[in-house]
């Protein structure tokens, strides 16, 4: 047999020696965590109050976040059934003479506005003119319904949003030939037909045959019906059937010109381009913002983004506030806890426990307080918010939301009101004199 080497043995012995250590400072921490069990049920109401305030201000902070969240998800998704970056105008009153806001006339969008709109404009990426008619009354062969009427071009799919159910959308054909077609909105055609078959039916709009080529999907929340009531029939067709009502005498009249940006940024590049070409068609300044009647869902979605984001801002610093409060009282039930256990604290140190085991035992036990509580205020918010999914909150609301970077942000605050918490009646605690400690009762 060899004998083993010095080397051998050292390694060896060093290898025992680490294991041991390591033993040592487990066996240490496992008692650090025993006793801090022990005064926290020691205490157990005062434990309670503590940790609670903490949980209350992990918990509101994530739940009232998540609910702005779900407010602001729930608009965003309203605007997205209109359509994506879409600006609307409409029909306006002008000045008769330049600079007077008293003698006003009426001017209205005709189809010679849109196709300026198109060939002009260079940060317009599309539009799409459309005429709306809400008198007309739709009769199937079941019931009877009344709903907007729009006559539309092909493209107004690429601008508005549609989506097919069934069945096909307007076409080229359709639009060349005039052709008596329609496509339904969801409510009008539950309305209409009642669960039965309504495409290649027909139906008379004012007398008028027509045949149901597609219906949509339905858009929106709850009983928000304004969408699904609209339909439509090609551009065409409505100019020779159903042409603007009150539109003086011009033939071309329309009822309004939807467009996009090319893109978000230039939206008010778009809109100003589209305003002198208005002006200019129906002589006034395009600089008289009071002579157009328009919406700019761009500018709308922003300002809603920066109420909620204000929102957010607002209730961040409610949550903050109430975690430094939790931070104020654990920090106060770690100091009660190193008076009642001053005379442990004298005999520790007396038996060779360094201040840095008694400051790192005080730490542990307000670092775990905080981090207990925290983690039970963000359980208890996460399982709220799982519940609230299953409820119905209303039109425009879409259940809470646990965000991500505000749950980041409360862990980070939960870690700098752990440290807060700990050191400062970790190190009164290690700082305590043993003979001065050992003389208090």
């Amino acid at each position: 047999m060899e004998t083993p080497g010095i080397s051998d043995c050292v390694a060896t012995a060093c290898t025992d020696a680490n294991f041991s250590r390591y033993n040592v400072t487990l066996r240490l921490v496992f008692d650090i965590f025993g006793q801090t069990l022990q005064t926290l049920w020691a205490h157990k109401l005062r434990s309670f109050l503590t940790m609670f305030g903490i949980a209350w201000g992990v918990g509101s902070l994530l739940l009232l976040v998540g609910l702005g969240e779900g407010f602001r998800s729930g608009n965003r998704k309203q605007f997205d059934s209109i359509g994506e970056n879409v600006l609307f105008i409409w029909s306006g009153r002008a000045p008769v003479v330049q600079g007077s806001f008293t003698a006003l006339r009426q001017y209205y969008l005709t189809y010679r506005d849109y196709e300026d709109v198109l060939r002009e404009c260079p940060s317009v990426g599309g539009a799409t003119p459309v005429i709306s008619r809400n008198d007309i009354r739709a009769v199937s062969d079941y019931f009877q319904a009344s709903g907007q009427i729009n006559g539309v071009l092909p493209d107004f799919k690429t601008i508005r949003y549609v989506p097919i159910n069934e069945g096909r959308w307007i076409n080229e054909m359709d639009q060349q030939q005039k052709r008596r077609v329609i496509v339904l909105g969801d409510e009008t055609r539950r309305t209409l037909f009642s669960g039965r078959p309504s495409i290649g039916s027909t139906i008379l709009l004012n007398g008028a045959r027509f045949e149901v080529i597609g219906t949509l999907l339905r858009v929106g929340h709850g009983d928000n019906n304004t969408q699904n009531l609209k339909n439509y029939i090609p551009f065409s067709t409505m100019h020779e059937y159903f042409p603007p009502l009150n539109a003086g005498i011009d033939l071309d009249v329309i009822s309004q010109i939807n467009y996009q940006p090319k893109s978000r940024a230039l939206h008010e590049t778009a809109k100003q381009e589209v305003h002198k070409i208005i002006a200019r068609n129906h002589g006034f300044d395009p600089n008289n913002l009071d002579s157009f009647d328009e919406w700019d869902t761009v500018k709308t979605v922003d300002q809603i983004g920066k109420i909620f984001d204000a929102m957010n801002m607002f209730l961040g610093s409610v949550g903050l506030v109430t975690l430094a409060l939790g931070a104020i009282g654990i920090i106060n039930i770690m100091l009660v806890a190193v008076a009642d256990r001053t005379k442990e604290i004298g005999l520790r140190k007396a038996v060779g426990a360094t201040n840095g085991n008694i400051m790192f035992q005080f730490f542990v036990e307000g670092a775990f307080l905080t981090m207990f509580s925290g983690g039970f205020g963000i359980a208890g918010a996460a399982a709220l918010m799982a519940m609230l999914s299953k409820v119905s909150l209303g039109d425009g609301f879409d259940p809470p939301k646990l965000v991500a970077s505000t749950a980041a942000l409360a862990i980070i605050s939960l870690g700098v009101a752990g440290v807060a918490a700990g050191v400062y009646p970790a190190r009164r605690a290690a700082l305590l004199e043993p003979v001065e400690a050992l003389r208090k009762e």
